[in-house]
């Protein structure tokens, strides 16, 4: 569990004009460092739920016409 953190991204900037969320998908201190750091690797193991969150998130805001969208737990999604 990461505390919320505008770090140093550009991203704040946007949010002051739209509405907007930033994941940290898949960074995590266990392997040592964090994300801009040489030693720094991705889990890998994690794109399928990240691509499933995303996928999910996309469904939520822009359902297919005549259908009615209900939101899926991702690792429900990714586990297909």
């Amino acid at each position: 569990h990461l505390e919320p953190s505008m770090g140093a991204e550009d991203f704040s900037f946007m949010l002051q004009k739209k509405a907007g969320a930033y994941l940290r998908i898949g960074q995590d201190a266990r392997g040592g460092a964090f994300l801009h750091n040489a030693g720094y690797d991705f889990n890998d193991e994690i794109l399928p739920l990240g691509a499933a969150l995303h996928a999910g998130l996309i469904e939520q805001g822009m359902p297919l016409a005549g259908t009615r969208s209900t939101p899926a737990e991702p690792a429900a999604i990714a586990a297909k």
